[in-house]
Formats: C-alpha cells, sequence, structure tokens
C-alpha cells in the first residue's frame, strides 16, 4: 500500500491496486465522526454500446445503467437500505452521464456498513419478475420528470445541443426503452462494467487507514472474479453544430425558466479535462458570478433571481455550458449575458477580476475539504478524468490571464450556442 502526503492541505492519501483490479483509496480524517464510502463503476447514461473485453458489440436500451442502479439494491433476503439503516447508516446511489456511484454515510459500525456495501454491489440478484416490477416504478420516475420545469429545461437545453451523442438522452431512459429492457441485458452490462477492475472504491472519515484496507483485502479475497480487460465505448460521430438554436416547451410555470450554454467540438476538453475545466469555470465565474459586476445589473433589472448559476460539464465526447435560471424575460437575458461572454472574449478579464477570482475559488475548494460527502463525490469524478483532486490548488495557481481569456475567446463561439426555455402559455 502506498501513501500519498498533501502538505499543503495536511492530508495523506492511501492508496492500493488489489490484485483482481480494483482500486482502494482512504482518506483517514483524525477527529471526524462521521465516514462517507463510495464504490464507483465507470458505466453511465452515455454508454449505450460497448465492446466488451474479448466480446462482440452490444447495443443497449437507453436509460439502462440507471435501471441497473435501481435493481443492485434488491436482494433475495430484502431491502439493502434496511440493512444498512439496521446498522445506522445512510445509504444511497446515482447514476450520471459517465459513472454509478453506491455509497453510504456513518457514525459508527463502519466496518459492517463496508461489508454490506462491497456485498451488495457485487451481488447481484436479477429475476424475470423482480425486472419486470421495476419497469413500471421507473416509468412512473420518468413520467414524474417529465411534469418537472426544471428537469426539462436542463434536458432540453442538451437535447438542443446534441444530434447524435447519447447525452442529449434522459439519464432514465424512455418509457418505451426502459419496457425493452430484460434480465440478460442486465447481466450483460454487469458482467461488463462492474467489474473490479472498471471499479473504485473510496473511503473518507474518521478510520485507521490500514485496518480498513486490511478488511477490504480480505473481502476481495474471499471473491471470484473472471479476468478483467479492456471496454471499447462505442459513439457516433457528433456534428460541431447545434440540433436547434432555440428549444421552447410549453409547462404551467410562475416565471419562464431559461438557460443556453455553448457547445464545444468532441475533443475539446480531452487534452487535459481537468485544466480545462477549471479554467472554464474560473471564466465563467469571473463574468457571471454572484460577485461579478454583470450579475448586479442583472439582479438590479430584475432580469434574475438568487438561482441564476452556470456551470460546465465534460465527458466521454462531450462538454458544454450552462447559463441561466427564472427570468421575466428570456430574450433580453440570453442577449445581455451573450453579448458579455462576448465582450470578454474580444477584450478580456482584467487582472484584478481575474485575481480575485482565482481566489474565491481557491477558498471554496478549501472549504470543501472539510467535507467528506463532497470529497469524496469529486475525489472520483476527477479520478476519472485524469486528474488528481488534492492537486486542484496547483493547477489554479498555475493557470495565467492570458490562458482564461483565450479560454473565454474558444468557449462563447455564438455558431455553437443553444437556448432551452420552459414558459407558461401565456407568456
Amino acid at each position: 500500500m502506498s501513501t500519498t502526503p498533501y502538505p499543503k492541505l495536511q492530508e495523506t492519501l492511501w492508496h492500493e491496486k488489489l490484485d483482481n483490479g480494483l482500486e482502494v483509496f482512504i482518506l483517514p480524517k483524525p477527529g471526524f465522526t462521521k465516514t462517507y464510502a463510495t464504490f464507483t463503476t465507470r458505466f453511465g447514461s452515455v454508454d449505450n454500446r460497448f465492446i466488451p473485453p474479448g466480446g462482440q458489440e452490444i447495443k443497449v436500451p437507453d436509460g439502462i445503467a440507471h435501471f441497473l442502479e435501481h435493481k443492485m439494491f434488491e436482494e433475495p433476503e430484502g431491502d439493502i437500505f434496511t440493512q444498512f439503516a439496521s446498522q445506522g447508516a445512510s445509504a444511497n446511489a446515482y447514476t450520471s452521464f459517465d459513472r454509478t456511484v453506491y455509497l453510504f454515510t456513518a457514525t459508527h459500525e463502519v466496518e459492517a456498513n463496508l461489508d454490506t456495501l462491497l456485498h451488495f454491489v457485487q451481488n447481484p440478484y436479477f429475476t424475470d419478475e423482480n425486472v419486470e416490477k421495476e419497469k413500471g416504478i421507473i416509468v412512473q420516475e420518468i413520467d414524474m420528470y417529465r411534469d418537472n420545469p426544471d428537469w426539462r429545461v436542463y434536458f432540453g437545453l442538451i437535447e438542443a445541443m446534441y444530434q447524435k451523442h447519447p447525452v442529449h438522452i434522459d439519464i432514465a431512459g424512455t418509457a418505451g426503452s426502459v419496457r425493452s429492457i430484460t434480465k440478460e441485458m442486465l447481466y450483460d452490462c454487469y458482467n461488463t462494467f462492474y467489474h473490479p477492475s472498471n471499479m473504485t472504491l473510496f473511503v473518507v472519515g474518521g478510520v485507521d487507514p490500514q485496518e480498513t484496507m486490511d478488511r477490504i483485502k480480505q473481502d476481495q479475497a474471499s471473491k471470484t472474479f473472471s479476468p478483467g480487460g479492456t471496454i471499447e465505448r462505442l459513439f457516433e460521430d457528433e456534428p460541431v453544430q447545434v440540433k436547434e438554436e432555440k428549444k421552447v416547451l410549453e409547462l404551467p410555470v410562475s416565471l419562464p425558466k431559461c438557460l443556453f450554454g455553448f457547445k464545444e467540438e468532441a475533443g475539446d476538453a480531452e487534452q487535459d479535462a481537468v485544466r480545462l475545466e477549471l479554467a472554464t469555470k474560473l471564466a465563467l465565474e469571473a463574468l457571471l458570478g454572484a460577485s461579478s459586476t454583470l450579475y448586479q445589473e442583472l439582479y438590479d433589472d430584475n432580469l434574475i433571481s438568487d438561482g441564476f448559476g452556470h456551470e460546465y460539464n465534460t465527458g466521454p465526447g462531450y462538454s458544454f455550458s450552462i447559463i441561466g435560471g427564472e427570468t421575466r424575460d428570456p430574450d433580453e437575458l440570453v442577449t445581455r449575458v451573450s453579448q458579455a461572454l462576448y465582450d470578454a472574449a474580444a477584450q478580456g478579464i482584467s487582472p484584478d477580476i481575474f485575481e480575485r477570482t482565482r481566489r474565491k475559488k481557491i477558498g471554496a475548494y478549501l472549504r470543501m475539504m472539510n467535507s467528506p460527502e463532497s470529497i469524496a463525490s469529486e475525489f472520483t469524478r476527477y479520478r476519472h478524468k485524469g486528474g488528481d483532486l488534492f492537486n486542484l490548488v496547483e493547477v489554479y495557481e498555475s493557470l495565467t490571464l492570458q490562458e482564461i481569456n483565450a479560454r473565454i475567446k474558444e468557449h462563447a463561439n455564438p455558431q455553437r450556442r443553444a437556448i432551452s426555455i420552459v414558459r407558461s402559455g401565456t407568456d
């Protein structure tokens, strides 16, 4: 087992890659009563075409990663949530575009809860009956989200941006795709993506790292796994152009919801994904953050509320920004914010604003390091991008004003902008 010290953060990360390929990371937090653990597989909603190690191409229904996440919690002896609760833990799971995460948080019986986490994720139990029962539950969930204006405006933007890449497909899939899922398909996906060599276990909190690692190794050594291998993920070529410049949906809302953003060409964010992500987020924060001049002007003009914000997403074959929130006038909001971005692309950000924003981002990062939940979630996300969560301060410190200004110019391309609006029929 190796240790990596981070003197600036006063942290030491313990790491070992086990014989079966599972990577285990432990971050001890002396004095913390809460422990947080995540068991993550690199399998998300975009992974609907793939070639398993030594196999043939498989095409699976949309939403199957999310469906599989639901089914993992069911075992012959009962519901896993009940077992975690009886051991004083709170358990959960979620599926994103590119990963599925199983987790628990606990203040005691950490060893028992860790055993439970490893057991249920590595012991699938799918039957024709329980798969059929789950379909109705997930279709109801899909229907519920179709009535959610925040979800519809968010995915409406991604649908407007992407023509072929599966990132534009709802993470839960559609009612039709869910109904076509079979037990055999679930086992195909499980056997491909839930192999230990495609997974990461991260434990953070008041634990003894050596004892915890020994327990994990003992657990894994007692199980038998087939040899791992390389999974080939298949994606159609995504056109540079957005699918629709503007997508409008009518739902009953008190105020229109408006999101817009810029789609980047596939591969733009794959050279140095972490550095590019931090540079883009810093640029957007400098121009659109709550302390920016533009934000204050928009707020004073009653164009935005506290919910106005921005984000930047990257993953295999996609990268895009999302900007916006509730507004009385979507068209005016898009025009004014877009123009501010275009002006910044032409003129650049001032050195003072750049330095102030960088310090703000570093401060937010250091505060995050006191949250076991945030550390566990963000560590794996950056790990999958080839980065190290604990080195982000160094990346922020190495960013230059010239780099940030070049990034704005590259990203804020009016030819790649898309808009999504949800408004009531009377607006």
